[in-house]
């Protein structure tokens, strides 16, 4: 597949400086890059590789036109413009209809014409797949699933009993949807189970990666709305809400009932206690811990940044000195409070 760098301008939107006659046939990162491909900068810390880049076109913005030896397609967001241009060179999925031999399919579910349920996948009673949904091996549809139309659901992904997806879901291999949350109560020196009667419910255009596991809920739903986007191993607890349009990052760690708004950012590895709201278009960075509801938009961080290890060591022997530290200020302070009163009754003697 190929295209002309005019032709590739027009159908995502950006501006073509240089010959647009030249064909493209790929996409490539600047470094690697030759002769046919278009690549792209976004980043600044790869602005080095522009100028000696053998690409034939290269995605930037303004700003970076003047340092590149090519023809360019020129975008106010060149990231964005890079994902509609790879999206044309992306090879698409097979496309598949009915059920392999080796599936075990419930005569009690509803499987449309147009689905593909693949080898050794089971299909339980009640389960109903859409048109166009592709089940790669080994899935597990539990009883009283709904899968929404054009839904890709990798191999080995289990989809517990009421789970709803709606449509053109993409769920990576491995993932576990509506298994039981982690609800426990204590009775003297043992555990008694708290049944989950939940379900989870996912939205239109989610898309959730691999190994992530999200739970349902112990009365209400566990809910994903529509357009989430979710990476690989995640854990998401029973009752909550991820609002619509928001992304985390990998091995993020989600505690119960949660409440997490629209369009937020969540960096990887952070973790949130239950409990806690967050409000819409909040950015939480790697590696943070949320304790307590963040109830405005911004930009959200804890923990500390790696660095050199002695560095390390000398700041964190500083840092179990602190109390100490903090107790002799306290003191100096009474001791400054003392001074200054008495130098104030001083004062009036004289006067």
């Amino acid at each position: 597949m190929a295209f002309a760098l005019g032709d590739l301008a027009r159908r995502v939107g950006a501006r073509v400086h240089g010959d647009a006659t030249c064909r493209i046939e790929g996409v490539a990162p600047l470094p690697d890059a030759r002769p046919g491909t278009i690549s792209f900068l976004a980043n600044p810390r790869y602005r080095r590789h522009l100028a000696a880049t053998r690409a034939s076109a290269v995605i930037l913005a303004e700003d970076d036109l003047g340092g590149c030896p090519c023809a360019a397609l020129v975008s106010a967001h060149p990231y964005l413009t890079y994902a509609r241009v790879a999206q044309l060179f992306a090879r698409p999925d097979p496309v598949l209809h009915g059920v392999h031999p080796s599936a075990s399919v419930s005569a009690e579910s509803r499987v449309d014409p147009g689905a593909w349920v693949g080898p050794c996948c089971v299909v339980a009673a009640g389960a109903v797949i859409g048109p166009g949904v592709q089940l790669g091996p080994g899935c597990v549809v539990g009883e009283g699933v709904e899968i929404g139309a054009e839904g890709r659901i990798g191999a080995r992904v289990v989809l517990c009993a009421g789970t709803t997806v709606g449509p053109r879901v993409r769920i990576h291999p491995g993932a576990v949807i509506g298994a039981d949350g982690f609800g426990i109560a204590e009775e003297d020196d043992r555990w008694v189970k708290v049944p989950q009667l939940g379900r989870v419910r996912i939205g239109a255009d989610v898309e959730i990666g691999a190994n992530t596991t999200i739970d349902r809920g112990a009365l209400e739903d566990t809910v994903i709305e529509d357009g989430v986007k979710l990476d690989n191993q995640i854990q998401i607890a029973h009752n909550v809400l991820v609002g619509a349009h928001t992304a985390i990052a990998g091995c993020v760690g989600v505690s119960g009932s949660v409440r997490i708004g629209r369009r937020c950012r969540i960096g990887g590895g952070a973790g949130i206690a239950g409990h806690v709201e967050i409000a819409d278009d909040v950015v939480i960075t790697g590696m943070s811990l949320v304790t307590k509801s963040i109830p405005r938009a911004g930009v959200y961080s804890s923990g500390i940044p790696a660095e050199p290890a002695g560095r390390w060591r000398r700041n964190h022997a500083r840092l179990r000195r602190l109390e100490a530290l903090a107790g002799r200020v306290r003191a100096l302070e009474r001791e400054l409070r003392a001074l200054r009163g008495t130098a104030r009754g001083t004062d009036r003697g004289e006067e």
